[in-house]
């Protein structure tokens, strides 16, 4: 098999990801999850009971998000008990992975139709760790002390160059160009309504923009991980500043860049695409919308942690 065809793809609104301000943030994640197949088999056309397999990322595995959370909401959407679900966790990568999967059982030949995705209620927050960001493994920590997310991001900053001024004129640009599609219509066809169990409404509509953003509006922000910097993580003697200069000693001062208006944004939502060989969609008569030639995957160094995307396009298009 060369290929495997995308025929369709279906995601929530994108709900604030805060308990009791986001309106999705009262709907069990697995409901989220199972709102997605309904639309997405009416619309792709195909029959429930031909899916191998529902793939789906998930980043947290426990709580609300635990017991397979793939499966369980496959039941919850009443589809037939023979579509098996699994759930896979690579971190913030884990909906991409689902998809690659899915992609990469296509390619090998071993199936011929699956659905696959990711789930994230981020108002439903688990503690990524007991004792900090050791992995609890004091170990591991010794080799790779761990940092937080955001600390990373202001670490790639301070190696790149990048000021504050560039990250929040990509915020602003970013936030027009999102403005725009909505205004334009754009994600109509992909963002589907989530319902409440009583079948109202609870949200038909992105909350995270903000449309007006400027310069003038982000300048007031305060970095968000500056005084996070300074802390000193459990079992270390050390603050976060100074594991990131000790791993990368050309970093005299870090330049805390990224707050809430430059950041990615903490929501909840889901999403699914339903994946099919050629030879299956051309027998049901299903229509493609993209094909995945190649996937790929790569990993960076662990404390930096957000860089890798760009090594796994190098393999893709290498392979490719």
């Amino acid at each position: 098999m060369s290929e495997a065809w995308i025929i369709d793809a279906v995601r929530s609104p994108r709900g604030g990801g805060k308990q009791g301000v986001g309106k999705l943030s009262h709907v069990h994640p697995q409901r989220i999850l199972a709102q997605r197949p309904t639309p997405l088999r009416e619309r792709a056309g195909c029959a429930p009971a031909d899916v191998e397999d529902v793939i789906m990322g998930n980043n947290s595995g426990v709580g609300d998000h635990a017991m397979d959370i793939a499966r369980m909401a496959t039941l919850d959407a009443g589809w037939p008990t023979s579509v098996p679900g699994v759930t896979l966790h690579r971190f913030c990568g884990s909906g991409q992975q689902a998809v690659n999967v899915a992609a990469m059982s296509i390619l090998s030949g071993q199936q011929d139709l699956l659905v696959a995705g990711g789930v994230e209620s981020m108002s439903r927050p688990a503690p990524m760790s007991v004792d900090g960001f050791t992995a609890n493994n004091a170990h591991l920590y010794a080799q790779y002390p761990l940092i937080p997310q955001g600390i990373s991001a202001d670490l790639i900053a301070t190696l790149e160059g990048f000021t504050r001024e560039d990250c929040d004129k990509l915020a602003v640009e970013s936030q027009r160009r999102a403005a725009e599609a909505i205004d334009a219509g754009r994600f109509k066809r992909s963002v589907v309504p989530i319902y409440n169990d009583d079948g109202t409404l609870a949200l038909d509509h992105d909350e995270h923009p903000r449309p007006g953003t400027t310069l003038e509006s982000l300048a007031g922000l305060t970095p968000s991980f500056a005084k996070m910097g300074i802390m000193t993580p459990p079992n270390d003697t050390r603050t976060y500043d100074d594991i990131c200069k000790a791993v990368y000693p050309q970093v005299t001062e870090m330049n805390h860049v990224h707050h809430a208006g430059n950041s990615s944004g903490v929501v909840d939502g889901a999403s699914a695409l339903v994946l099919a060989s050629p030879e299956y969609a051309k027998a049901h008569g299903l229509r493609p919308r993209a094909r995945i030639v190649q996937p790929a995957t790569a990993g960076a160094e662990p404390g930096i942690m957000l860089t890798a995307p760009a090594p796994a396009t190098q393999i893709a298009l290498k392979k490719a």
